[in-house]
């Protein structure tokens, strides 16, 4: 009973702040910071009391952590950048599907963690793993909001939704600044994950799915960075790319645990 009224606490969490972009006049105000801080403390505070007794390995333990931080990092960049809080209407209720997912397999159990790794780094390289999907997860929704905003703007038919989102050069620069971050952190991730594999199996090219997921989200983001630079790859080509990179990370970190866990489990 606990564990279904968590679930549902953490997810109500995140209602009020998306609700509030429908207000007529929707700002950076007092009310929105209430609802984004609600939005944030509800999550994270179900994904911490998850791991309170140690790493769980469950599929709706990696979700919730994956919403806690994510939503984290989405609060962090608001309050530094003024276009962010307007990328709150594909953020949010993408979270609230996601917090449904997690509170539909709650009672799916995990895998026994191995316990080959030294002291502290199967905590670092879950840390680093969940930091660069936060950073990914915003920078996502900044290239969907790009990519919708394009669209709107070729066609010339906006929509309540496109003339919320933030400028088509506002939502570029917030995915390219938050690519930028999430690439270094995710290189020492995926350096990390190679490290653990080797203890593991005394050998790091033994790839999994998820690292060969990794690997491919590190190669297809640096070359986009590469691109935007050399080539001034911009607009839907960008955005399309980053959403491709974001799903194969996504793959990785949940649709291996999905498959594992849920469908063969119950195949």
């Amino acid at each position: 009973m606990n564990v279904i009224v968590s679930n549902v606490a953490a997810l109500l969490a995140l209602v009020p702040v998306a609700l509030l972009p429908l207000r007529r006049a929707a700002g950076r105000d007092a009310l929105y910071w209430g609802g984004l801080f609600l939005a944030v403390a509800g999550p994270l505070a179900w994904a911490l009391g998850q791991q309170s007794n140690g790493w769980q390995t469950n599929l709706s333990a990696d979700l919730w952590a994956g919403i806690a931080g994510s939503m984290a990092v989405f609060g962090i960049v608001a309050v530094i950048s003024r276009h962010a809080w307007r990328l709150t209407p594909l953020m949010v209720p993408y979270m609230i599907v996601l917090g449904l997912f997690a509170a539909m397999f709650s009672f799916v159990p995990g895998e026994p963690l191995k316990d080959t790794m030294p002291p502290g780094w199967l905590d670092l390289h879950i840390l680093v793993s969940m930091v660069t999907l936060a950073f990914l997860t915003v920078a996502a929704a900044a290239a969907l909001a790009s990519f919708l905003q394009a669209r709107a703007l070729k066609i010339k038919r906006p929509t309540r939704l496109s003339r919320f989102l933030p400028a088509v050069t506002d939502s570029e620069r917030l995915f390219e600044r938050l690519l930028i971050y999430a690439e270094v952190i995710l290189a020492f991730g995926v350096a990390s994950g190679l490290a653990m594999k080797r203890l593991e199996t005394g050998s790091a090219f033994t790839f999994d799915h998820k690292s060969l997921f990794s690997v491919i989200a590190f190669v297809t983001i640096a070359l986009l960075l590469v691109g935007r630079r050399v080539c001034g790859v911009r607009g839907q080509i960008a955005a399309r790319v980053v959403l491709v990179a974001y799903s194969f990370v996504v793959l990785g970190f949940f649709g291996v645990k999905f498959v594992h866990q849920v469908v063969l489990a119950w195949a």
